[in-house]
């Protein structure tokens, strides 16, 4: 048996802040130079489509209804124009490609999730995942999601699956995905996370914190593991700047978050990007798997499943159910056209 050799792109990249089709043709644009630079996996980080709204982090929500309007109008349908024109590229060039987006409800124009997708090599969505619980401050923007999209995706490459931000810390979300065999784990990234102003105690280490997540869920998966995280751009610094100059110093010392690669005995390998725009390449040589799952293996004889069960409600989420039976439906008359 042997396993693919999978190169994987992680696109530290910015996105144009609140502008969707503009962005959309960004990540074109990068998905087309990876390609070319023999990847078979693009990640973008996470809610890359139209951004992440770092302004939850510092402004009091009752300054933030503008932005909070903004966002609502650049979210997007999971079944939308713009999801389908990454679809259609996938398709085209057959590479696979993990995308962040904010995603608008079709039954309320107030809804947002904090998305993923996993796009196939033929253009077919494999995942769709909404994050489960937004972190801090995030419930302020976000609703919960569900478990629908906790699954790992089968692909040529390899066993794909996907955790955004603070998931990649919930011990039963990663096993939920080591339980189905993940040979690749994605977790998506905001590009900073303020706890503390300047001057005041040690702020959160984003980027040790992810070291230390990225390298638990490789170690304990076996799997390889993509940090992908947003880069806070120029541009988009000084539009937070100017809406908010009574936290200017905050953004001005926001410290970015890196993009990187981790193996399944969790070490840090590949390339990798932190205060600059750009992809970071690695290539997952997946047969190193099967050695270290014969030490431990979570998914296999490593776990007592006569102890420990668990259980994972994976029924999309909705509003409301509605019980009826086409066959007792009332049709109602309508009036006939009038000819002219």
């Amino acid at each position: 048996m042997s396993l693919p050799i999978t190169k994987v792109a992680a696109c530290h990249i910015a996105p144009v802040f609140l502008n969707t089709n503009a962005t959309i043709q960004k990540a074109i644009e990068w998905i087309r130079e990876a390609h070319s630079n023999g990847a078979q996996l693009v990640c973008f980080p996470e809610t890359f489509v139209p951004c992440y709204p770092p302004w939850t982090q510092l402004k009091a929500p009752v300054d933030n209804h503008h932005l909070f309007r903004k966002l609502c109008e650049q979210s997007i349908y999971v079944d939308g124009p713009e999801i389908m024109a990454i679809q259609s590229v996938c398709s085209e060039l057959g590479i696979v490609v993990c995308l962040g987006f904010n995603e608008k409800s079709r039954v309320s124009v107030g809804c947002l999730w904090n998305a993923y997708v996993i796009i196939g090599e033929d253009g077919s969505i494999m995942a769709h995942h909404r994050k489960i619980m937004p972190t801090y401050c995030e419930k302020l923007v976000w609703s919960h999601g569900d478990g629908n999209g906790l699954n790992v995706c089968d692909t040529k490459i390899g066993k794909i699956g996907a955790l955004i931000c603070g998931e990649n810390t919930n011990p039963l979300a990663k096993y939920a995905l080591i339980g189905q065999g993940e040979q690749i784990h994605i977790s998506l990234w905001p590009a900073f996370f303020t706890t503390r102003r300047p001057g005041q105690t040690v702020n959160y280490d984003l980027d040790n914190a992810n070291r230390i997540r990225a390298g638990c869920q490789a170690f304990e998966a076996k799997s390889f593991t993509v940090v992908c995280a947003n880069f806070f751009d120029e541009a988009a610094r000084e539009f937070c700047k100017n809406d908010d100059p009574a936290n200017a110093d905050c953004y001005d010392s926001a410290s970015q978050c890196s993009t990187m690669f981790f193996d399944p005995t969790g070490a840090q390998i590949g390339e990798s990007l932190k205060e600059k725009e750009g992809i970071a390449y690695c290539t997952f040589d997946l047969n190193q798997i099967v050695e270290l799952k014969q030490f431990q293996d979570l998914a296999g004889y490593y776990q007592r499943y006569d102890i420990f069960k668990l259980s994972v409600d994976r029924t999309p989420a909705t509003p409301v159910t509605f019980l009826e039976d086409p066959a007792t439906a009332l049709k109602y008359p309508k009036p006939e056209k009038k000819s002219n």
